[in-house]
């Protein structure tokens, strides 16, 4: 009998198992603050310094140049909110708010003309030529308008053409709602177009056929998908336009006293009262970072949500 050949276990070769992949997250500390490291320190030295240099204004009362800093307490900051200050910071909200509703009713007809109605080989031409006025300076726009608007421009000279009677309209809060309007619909037009320009043109078609009427067709689908869009720009004019100080400086007048440029009066006006002012700005601060949290937060969902 021939002998039964051994079952001998064949050998297979192991195969080495491959290396970890780093999770996600887990990259070198060190590389990374080494290349975060110059816009850091550049943001430290420009930003987070002086808004800790102005918080430490804020907290001295009546404090002039000069003097030594002696933080005391919050009486800048209540003070801001008595008599004429509370109306200027009010003043001051009102004109944003103003501000951004205008460029909202005025920018959507524009950016949706040029986002979904026009050809799309016109739709650059016609966006470079409507943000064209952005090239030049806002001190030079400002100064267009008071040549506009003052009792000799150009609008009382077309009234009086025709019979009408001149009207008032420089150094007033109509005045710096027009020029600021004027300055920010360009940023309003920009953000809203990327949003319209991203419609879905069947959905619209589709609800036109089923018998939806326009009006119901732009509540209940274009306001929905370009609301990401509609929330971005208010909220970049109204930041914006907070701290605007050329256009109320200019085409305001006494009248229309502001948040910017009470600060200026308390720097580098006759009060010189540096603690008021830094006590202001860093109320401005404040709004305006609640403004951009605002933004990064439901601007985010509503577009996820889109």
């Amino acid at each position: 009998m021939p002998k039964k050949a051994r079952k001998t276990k064949s050998k297979e070769p192991k195969l080495s198992k491959p290396p970890k992949l780093k999770e996600r997250g887990q990259g070198n500390f060190f590389e990374a603050l080494i290349l975060l490291l110059p816009s850091g320190l550049w943001l430290f030295l420009l930003l987070v310094l002086p808004t800790l240099v102005i918080f430490q204004l804020s907290l001295v009362p009546d404090i002039k140049p000069g003097m030594v800093v002696d933080p005391s307490g919050i009486e800048n900051y209540l003070r801001a909110f008595e008599g004429t200050f509370l109306w200027v910071i009010l003043r001051s909200i009102f004109f944003a708010l103003g501000t951004t509703f205008s460029c909202l009713i005025l920018g959507f007809p524009i950016a949706y003309w040029i986002g979904y109605m026009l050809p799309r080989g016109w739709r650059n031409l016609c966006l470079l030529a409507f943000i064209l006025p952005l090239w030049t300076s806002s001190l030079l726009r400002s100064y267009a308008w008071i040549s506009i608007l003052r009792p000799t421009g150009l609008l009382n000279s077309v009234l009086v053409y025709f019979d009408l009677p001149p009207i008032q309209i420089l150094n007033s809060p109509i005045a710096v709602l027009i020029g600021m309007t004027y300055s920010y619909l360009p940023f309003m037009v920009l953000i809203l177009y990327t949003a319209i320009e991203k419609l879905d043109s069947r959905v619209l078609e589709a609800a036109a056929d089923l018998g939806a009427k326009p009006s119901v067709i732009f509540e209940k689908i274009t306001i929905p998908q370009t609301s990401p869009g509609i929330l971005a720009g208010c909220l970049l004019v109204f930041i914006g336009s907070l701290g605007d100080f050329v256009d109320p400086e200019l085409l305001g007048g006494a009248s229309s006293m502001t948040m910017a440029r009470l600060i200026y009066n308390q720097f580098l006006g006759t009060t010189q009262n540096w603690g008021f002012g830094s006590a202001l700005s860093m109320l401005l601060i404040i709004a305006v970072s609640i403004a951009i949290a605002l933004l990064l937060k439901y601007g985010d969902r509503s577009a996820t949500e889109a």
